[in-house]
């Protein structure tokens, strides 16, 4: 299998000939941005289709000049900014000469027509006090041949905050906490020959969680793996500290992501290394999200024209459920996907979704086929894999509007819906969204709803003889790969944000109702659990097992300082109502950041 990969990396860098660029990182608020561009085009980007990302930035480029050529209604201050801001963050795939466009004559900044430059618009010009560095406001430090294309920037990230916690679960030493997280890091991206792509990653964390993060790690918690808990993250030690609620909310880790992306034909690109990948077109995705931890993979994106992108990819994951002896190596498992996105008009996308999540002693070769139906292939190889399929639908229209949907399969008996009976086997999630930009003609005020469930036991698998505890369930490194809630739950979310230059707000609302386990049973909502262990065939029901609700609250402010540096206060409300009373508790939050170079992780469950 080694030999394999080494004959084929060598064969597609060899024949390698179109040029490529790396992809943006996921990012809420960045990608945000991007999204309402192609909504307020008023139909499909051109260079990417938006249900699969990452997106590639040469795209992102593309499609600002391309709204910027065809603006429709007026834009605004802001949307002159963010414009600025997207190619300066790109700026080695911006077109050199400004062609029809009104530009700044030194810093080359986008201007709104008639009126001149402002203070707000010098965000991308140099800074020359810091030769050789900053040669681009983007860049710490950058490097530009006819071969090479190379941008090297620091990151950091330091947040302190107060967090008071009352109800039954706070006991009178923990009513009063100081949460905090310390990143310091470096992130790398470039070129070479516009052939080769690359992208490399490397922080260093120290974090205490709020108590809400904390309840969740116990459920999620990769205990063979450092005993600590970071959300979203893999390897984690527990942070040390005076009295035994510290040692069990600190977390030390470190986090690191890389890959290398090329086209070995002009509609085939190839990426290969550890990162994470997003199905979908909400806050939330029940296909495949970001919720876990960098996993490697193998990308094939194929694009067919503009109206169709075919994506497969082909992953390890690390399974850390199953107990290992010390120095030995974490099980693997493997996930294989495919998802076809077709642009059936210019307003209308529809996806198809697969995946197959297999336990083998190393890769199955079966499943490397890219154009293969997986459920023939798990009864081909006579295997009890776990074998998912999904559909997404979004329309774009008025200029103003998306709306989104998605739809897994599990596990589905049409005849045993339709009974009402509650049968266990019906597993499947749904998610219903739409997005409002530029709500109620006020400029860069956007508003987005969004409604996901899930039945319980999706995404869970069976354990036996063949197969151990962790090998076929749809979580990696302990944590769930589509929803944080996993499954047995009903969510809904609203948020609302605005802009005005280098001042944003964000605000996040939502109600969670779900139905925890009780000692000893398992009620579907704990993925990582084995489904044969379910309450019963029968009578299963979104919220079975100790009802639960959560009402959440987190409104974020945040000054741009400089370019991706970003000074922020957050306050955070969330309060737990359970059915069992020692479990409820409310947990108040208030924190300050500063924030460089790095995404804004919104961890709501």
């Amino acid at each position: 299998m080694q030999r394999f990969l080494y004959v084929f990396l060598f064969l597609v860098i060899s024949f390698s000939g179109w040029s490529q660029s790396p992809f943006v990182p996921l990012n809420t608020d960045y990608y945000h941005l991007i999204d309402r561009l192609e909504i307020r085009q008023g139909h499909w980007a051109d260079g990417f289709h938006s249900s699969v990302k990452p997106y590639n930035r040469q795209s992102v480029i593309q499609l600002t000049d391309s709204l910027l050529a065809k603006p429709g209604r007026g834009f605004s201050d802001t949307d002159y900014f963010n414009f600025n801001y997207l190619q300066d963050d790109s700026w080695e795939w911006v077109r050199s000469t400004a062609d029809s466009l009104v530009r700044d004559p030194f810093t080359k900044h986008l201007l709104p027509p008639p009126s001149p430059g402002d203070s707000e618009r010098s965000l991308g010009q140099t800074v020359s006090f810091l030769k050789p560095f900053y040669h681009k406001k983007a860049d710490f430090y950058s490097l530009q041949t006819p071969d090479f294309d190379l941008h090297v920037n620091p990151v950091f990230y330091f947040g302190i905050g107060g967090e008071q916690v009352s109800g039954n679960a706070a006991s009178s030493d923990e009513s009063l906490r100081n949460p905090f997280v310390n990143t310091r890091g470096l992130e790398i991206r470039g070129t070479i020959g516009k052939k080769v792509g690359f992208y490399t990653f490397f922080a260093d964390n120290q974090a205490i969680y709020p108590q809400y993060i904390n309840d969740y790690g116990q459920l999620y918690q990769a205990t063979e793996a450092g005993g600590g808990f970071a959300p979203g993250e893999g390897f984690t030690k527990v942070r040390s500290q005076n009295g035994p609620d510290l040692i069990r909310r600190g977390a030390d880790f470190i986090s690191a992501r890389g890959y290398f992306t090329l086209n070995v034909l002009k509609i085939i690109n190839l990426q290969f290394g550890h990162d994470r990948n997003f199905f979908g077109n909400g806050f939330r995705s029940l296909l495949l999200s970001d919720n876990s931890a960098p996993y490697l993979f193998l990308k094939l994106t194929t694009r067919l024209g503009k109206k169709i992108q075919y994506t497969n990819l082909f992953t390890e994951l690390q399974n850390t459920q199953d107990a290992v002896a010390a120095s030995t190596l974490f099980k693997q498992k493997f996930a294989a996907m495919h998802h076809l996105s077709v642009n059936i008009t210019p307003q209308i996308n529809l996806g198809v979704f697969e995946a197959e999540v297999f336990s083998r002693d190393r890769l199955d070769l079966n499943y490397l086929n890219p154009i293969i139906f997986y459920r023939f292939v798990e009864s081909y190889r006579g295997s009890a894999d776990n074998a998912m399929i999904g559909i997404d639908l979004k329309a774009n229209f008025l200029s103003r509007f998306l709306v989104y949907s998605q739809l897994l399969l599990d596990e589905f008996r049409l005849s045993d819906m339709l009974s009402g009976k509650g049968n266990w086997t019906n597993k499947f999630a749904f998610q219903l969204g739409g997005k409002y930009i530029d709500a109620f003609n006020v400029p860069n005020l956007d508003i987005q709803a969004e409604m996901n469930l899930a039945r319980p036991y999706t995404y869970s698998h069976l354990t036996s003889p063949y197969v151990t505890a962790g090998q076929g369930n749809y979580a990696h490194y302990s944590q769930p790969m589509a929803h944080p809630l996993g499954a047995n739950f009903l969510e809904g979310l609203g948020i609302v944000r605005y802009q005005r230059n280098k001042w944003s707000g964000n605000g996040i609302f939502g109600v969670m109702m779900y139905g925890a386990d009780q000692p000893g049973r398992n009620f579907g909502g704990n993925i990582l659990l084995n489904y044969d262990t379910r309450n019963g065939d029968l009578g299963n029901y979104i919220g079975q097992g100790r009802k639960t609700i959560v009402t959440y609250a987190d409104v974020r402010a945040s000054y741009m300082i400089r370019h991706n540096i970003f000074l922020e206060g957050r306050l955070l409300y969330r309060f737990k109502d359970s059915q069992n009373e020692a479990e409820a508790y409310t947990d108040k939050l208030a924190s300050f950041a500063l924030r460089w170079n790095l995404p804004y992780r919104n961890w709501v469950f």
